[in-house]
């Protein structure tokens, strides 16, 4: 199908929600997702959206019909993980479904899982790290689908550091994070499977400072970053990068969904329609990104040409693969849930597993 000549923009809030407070939330999960969240917590879902999806005529279709208007708040700045949403937003999937979807970037203070459960927005961008909690907190959050089926969370250091693809290498390193809890039951797990002290790794909070400028200034040895975002942009820049992609240490630590697509799960309950008609394009789009990568890659560029074009097309390209890895686009599996629903309460970041009872659906997924 050919692209629609119109150009796909999202809407900021703030422009505060830059790329690296965004990719700190995303980071530090438990802790800093949350860090607007939870004043909000227990919230009922109400104001515009509140009954998935109602409201005033977002518009028509080509056919005349009314579009319902959805919102999607994105986890932070738009990148190669969010290629699919784009590609069916430029190539109108969404009004073919009959939706009139607005792309918003987190705020200053709310991100995607309070927005999603006070009914700002009708879905949004989350990850398990913090929507377990979120739920434990009384957000009435349930996720519908993941981007990614196997983490893509990487640790990344250069050479010089002493830092190698081997866990036998972090002992004795100074690991850069921004003070979540998981990063350091992360960090500790995996240098504790490679036959290290975890109290031999430094916990240093590194704020806003260019990762692979810090690892070869020596300020850190080793940060947490997304293996195709990040890495991608490092690993073209400098040729000493080493990444451990977490994914291979599966015997260590967890897999975890991250990023998922989440709703209002009593909102979806009420209207499962708007529900399946969200992710029925959402699924097209990914499904043609990943047949397609360039076309991904190209509408991402379209709405936010700010991004470095280069890094765009080796990002979409890298992940194109990885969105459907395990199958169809989105499924999830109850023993990844399970088991890292287990990891965060042995490390004592949830009091039990009850947030993990209702957390996720594959439901409203298109059927083969």
């Amino acid at each position: 199908m050919a692209a629609h000549t119109k150009t796909t923009k999202t809407t900021k809030l703030s422009k505060a929600a830059t790329a690296t407070t965004a990719t700190a939330a995303r980071r530090t999960g438990v802790a800093a997702a949350l860090a607007g969240s939870l004043l909000l917590a227990g919230c009922a879902a109400s104001g515009p959206g509140a009954n998935g999806g109602g409201g005033t005529d977002g518009g028509s279709a080509a056919g005349g019909t009314a579009l319902t208007p959805v919102t999607l708040m994105l986890n932070w700045t738009p990148n190669a993980h969010h290629a699919g949403i784009y590609y069916a937003k430029d190539h109108g999937l969404y009004e073919e479904a009959g939706l009139d979807v607005e792309i918003l970037e987190p705020g200053d203070g709310i991100g995607a899982d309070a927005s999603v459960a006070e009914g700002r927005a009708e879905f949004g961008i989350s990850q398990a790290e913090s929507l377990l909690p979120a739920r434990a907190a009384g957000m009435d959050l349930e996720a519908v689908a993941t981007l990614l089926p196997v983490n893509d969370s990487v640790l990344m250091g250069v050479k010089r550091s002493g830092f190698s693809e081997k866990l036998s290498s972090l002992a004795g390193l100074t690991y850069g994070g921004y003070g979540g809890a998981l990063e350091t039951e992360i960090m500790s797990a995996l240098t504790t499977c490679g036959g290290g002290d975890p109290k031999e790794v430094e916990f240093i909070e590194i704020g806003n400072v260019d990762y692979l400028a810090g690892l070869e200034q020596g300020k850190f040895d080793v940060t947490w970053v997304f293996g195709g975002w990040d890495a991608q942009r490092a690993k073209a820049a400098a040729d000493d990068v080493v990444i451990l992609p977490m994914a291979d240490h599966q015997d260590c630590i967890p897999n975890w969904y991250t990023p998922v697509i989440v709703g209002n799960a009593t909102n979806m309950a009420k209207d499962p329609a708007t529900a399946e008609a969200f992710l029925n394009a959402t699924s097209r789009g990914y499904d043609e990104v990943v047949r397609d990568p360039a076309a991904g890659a190209k509408a991402l560029l379209e709405a936010a040409p700010e991004l470095d074009e280069g890094l765009v097309e080796r990002a979409v390209a890298y992940y194109a693969p990885r969105f459907t890895a395990q199958g169809k686009f989105g499924e999830m599996d109850e023993t990844v849930w399970q088991t890292f629903t287990d990891f965060l309460v042995q490390a004592k970041m949830l009091d039990d597993a009850s947030p993990v009872e209702g957390a996720w659906t594959n439901e409203y997924l298109p059927g083969d």
